[in-house]
């Protein structure tokens, strides 16, 4: 989860108070002057009791696997790969793992300085977030598929720009407007499309289909699409399909594969259908997307 660091005080209160506990594992992959980026990774699950913690400086980070719950003075929301973190310097938070085990993030923080610099230089009026989270939407895609690439290199010049990009596209796509708290839906069904959501992440490629993704939560096909579009943001079609467009994405860069191959090793039946996808999903042909690595 993106976490910040605790003080030791904190982290021997947590051990005492939690034995099954651990802190994320916070590997530093690049910093600047105002920014740093981090991988995240995060083992806690159900056992382990979230501890309130506090941003002390701005951050924005990438959800790229794991589910957790998110919790702040803006609001409530489930976080998924796919999705943007975002979190005030001076907000308190806490990260939960009611339904599932672990989850891992690349998360980027900045000093108020910087932020005012960006902020001043783009024309911006606002300084703070006032939602908890961006939901995975088409407009992230591009973003998301780049920052799981980026895991496997170490190049301090391309994580520079592409921090800039990240704190602009949180900043622009940011609605500033509260949406409906997780509190005030059904825990089980929570639970249960909680459940789903992983599922679909940790096997993209298997078919799915609305009738067999409600009734493995429990729940009618109407009940499961709208409580999946409240936790997530989008249908589970949409969820789905960029999941394996991200990977398919992913793909392209680092093999030499057949793009055709690609496609159907992601989960799509027709190549043809897949161009198109893949060209209004990342506003470009995959042959296109290929060369330009």
């Amino acid at each position: 989860m993106a976490k910040i660091a605790v003080s030791s005080e904190e982290h021997r209160e947590r051990t005492e108070t939690n034995s099954t506990s651990s802190p994320p594992r916070r590997r530093q992959l690049a910093s600047g002057e105002g920014w740093s980026v981090s991988d995240v990774v995060c083992t806690s699950g159900p056992q382990d009791r979230p501890f309130e913690e506090q941003f002390f400086e701005t951050c924005v980070a990438i959800v790229v696997g794991g589910t957790f719950q998110y919790r702040t003075s803006m609001g409530r929301d489930l976080m998924m790969p796919g999705a943007i973190l975002l979190g005030n310097a001076g907000d308190c938070f806490t990260c939960g793992h009611e339904h599932s085990v672990g989850d891992r993030c690349i998360s980027f923080s900045y000093t108020q300085e910087f932020c005012e610099r960006f902020k001043d230089s783009a024309g911006l009026a606002k300084s703070r977030f006032k939602t908890p989270r961006l939901a995975p939407t088409r407009a992230l895609s591009p973003l998301v598929s780049k920052a799981s690439e980026l895991l496997a290199r170490a190049d301090h010049g391309a994580f520079e720009e592409f921090g800039i990009q990240v704190l602009a596209q949180a900043i622009q796509m940011e609605p500033g407007i509260v949406r409906r708290r997780l509190s005030k839906l059904d825990p089980s069904s929570l639970a249960r499309v909680t459940r789903v959501v992983r599922m679909i992440d940790s096997d993209p490629e298997v078919p799915h289909n609305l009738n067999g993704l409600a009734q493995i939560a429990r729940l009618s096909p109407y009940h499961f699409i709208r409580v999946f579009e409240e936790l997530t943001g989008v249908t589970p079609h949409q969820y789905l399909l960029r999941i394996r467009l991200r990977r398919a994405a992913i793909r392209f860069r680092e093999e030499s594969t057949n793009i055709s191959d690609i496609a159907l090793g992601c989960g799509f039946g027709d190549v043809s259908n897949f161009n198109r996808t893949f060209r209004a999903e990342f506003g470009m042909s995959p042959r296109v997307y290929r060369s330009k690595t």
